[in-house]
């Protein structure tokens, strides 16, 4: 993968130089996810940085959303980065709350798009057919509005870790983490500048969790894409990035 990076136990990919923009994926949604902030921010001045989070490398024990936000921590000082912009997808979104919730300071602004922290669909699914390939693609183009999103590249690979023993353990313990830590209690308190960005057409995460977090959290603005799935900055990667930059700018970041 181009501007991929292995240092220091972490795993990384890094476009750019400026604002610090850090990517957290979700629970089965890698770094090529996010190609289309990689291609566009840099041009504007932004560095985007994306950690692999150690879904399938972590003890039973720390596979949970509060060790990966500590895992985030540890990446941000070992790169020294300051005033950053956390952008995370589903389980990102959730790791990234945390990590605003324990190093408030740390953070300039928050992106959350189909973030899970408050309810979610299918994340305690324990896959009872993984082995049937039909149905595994047809519950990953269901994350999609567009079908035709989930390429065969993309079900291949969710179809393989699903059918890899120890990386369903893990995601299942990820993913019962995620529905314990609820964070309904907490989000009145996480106070930094948050961007809502929410597929208007998403199963995973529906509109209602969107209006939620916006209701729940103080400096939170909202923002729909329309015919849009779990994953907009996919489905609708100029939309996306039209949006955020805008809210970037309207908050001088």
């Amino acid at each position: 993968m181009e501007n991929y990076i292995s240092e220091n136990g972490f795993n990384y990919k890094s476009v750019g130089d400026g604002q610090p923009l850090v990517i957290l994926h979700g629970l089965m949604g890698g770094l090529s996810n996010f190609e289309g902030l990689f291609d566009f921010f840099p041009k504007h001045g932004y560095a985007v940085i994306a950690p692999e989070l150690p879904v399938y490398n972590s003890t039973l024990l720390n596979t949970n959303v509060k060790h990966f936000a500590k895992y985030v921590k540890k990446f941000i000082d070992h790169k020294k980065l300051k005033n950053i912009v956390l952008i995370g997808n589903s389980l990102g979104g959730h790791v990234g709350l945390i990590f605003s919730k324990l190093y408030p300071k740390l953070v300039k602004g928050l992106v959350l798009t189909g973030s899970s922290g408050l309810y979610e669909n299918s994340m305690g699914d324990s896959y009872p057919k993984r082995e049937d390939y039909n149905f595994i693609k047809k519950k990953t183009q269901e994350v999609f509005y567009s079908p035709e999103i989930a390429t065969k590249e993309i079900v291949d690979e969710i179809f393989e870790t699903v059918n890899d023993r120890k990386k369903l353990i893990k995601i299942l313990a990820m993913a019962k983490s995620a529905i314990r830590h609820n964070m309904s209690s907490d989000l009145p308190k996480i106070i930094n500048e948050t961007a809502i960005i929410w597929g208007k057409n998403d199963t995973v995460t529906p509109p209602n969790v969107g209006v939620e977090f916006n209701n729940l959290m103080p400096n939170s603005e909202l923002f729909w894409i329309d015919k849009c799935g779990h994953a907009p900055m996919m489905e609708h990667p100029h939309k996306f990035n039209k949006i955020l930059i805008d809210w970037l700018k309207s908050k001088n970041i």
